[in-house]
């Protein structure tokens, strides 16, 4: 269901755009191709020597980073890469240090270690934050293979995505209509 339509006019600012591709290699492994776009809906001056002006709808940001991961969820690729920054290249200067991405677990504190490894002047604000939608997309990208397994008996430990959000809770109804294996029954109701 959409939003209910605004009760005030507005005038359209600003549009982030957030795109992420997941892929299946032929080597067994997986990639993640994930784009942010940042457009202004109006014109500005560019802070640069030569000057000019940014017109509405050109990208002050366009940046892309792809990962590549194991079946543990463990980065065993990664690259950065720039195609609008608004300082240019003291922006994408620092492309090569998202190599460091590699050897980090998507599902194992990857938010916090990114932040980490990645604060302030070590790394760029818009790539860091476009790396913090990765886990997710991994896990869906991979959920059809989880089922299967599950189908086939050959996976029998608890699906990780229970008790990760308010519908998934171990007593509620999607879990006993879903997941009955793992429902527990709700404290009020012993």
């Amino acid at each position: 269901m959409p939003l209910p339509a605004p009760e005030v006019d507005r005038e359209a600012l600003h549009t982030r755009t957030v795109r992420v591709d997941a892929y299946a290699r032929a080597d067994g492994q997986w990639d993640l191709e994930a784009e942010l776009i940042d457009v202004k809906h109006y014109d500005f001056p560019l802070r640069t020597p030569s000057g000019g002006v940014r017109r509405a709808g050109e990208p002050v940001h366009h940046m892309r980073l792809r990962v590549t991961f194991d079946e543990s969820f463990t980065i065993t690729g990664a690259q950065a890469a720039y195609e609008a920054a608004p300082y240019g290249q003291a922006c994408s200067a620092i492309e090569p240090a998202y190599a460091d991405l590699v050897g980090m677990n998507l599902l194992k504190g990857f938010r916090d270690t990114v932040k980490r490894r990645f604060l302030r002047t070590d790394g760029c604000t818009h790539m860091t934050e476009l790396s913090y939608v990765l886990p997710t997309v991994a896990v869906q990208a991979l959920s059809g293979r989880r089922r299967e397994s599950e189908e086939a008996g050959q996976d029998d430990s608890r699906p990780f995505q229970l008790e990760g959000c308010h519908a998934l809770r171990l007593d509620g109804p999607v879990v006993q209509e879903f997941y009955p294996k793992w429902y527990v029954t709700p404290a009020t109701e012993n």
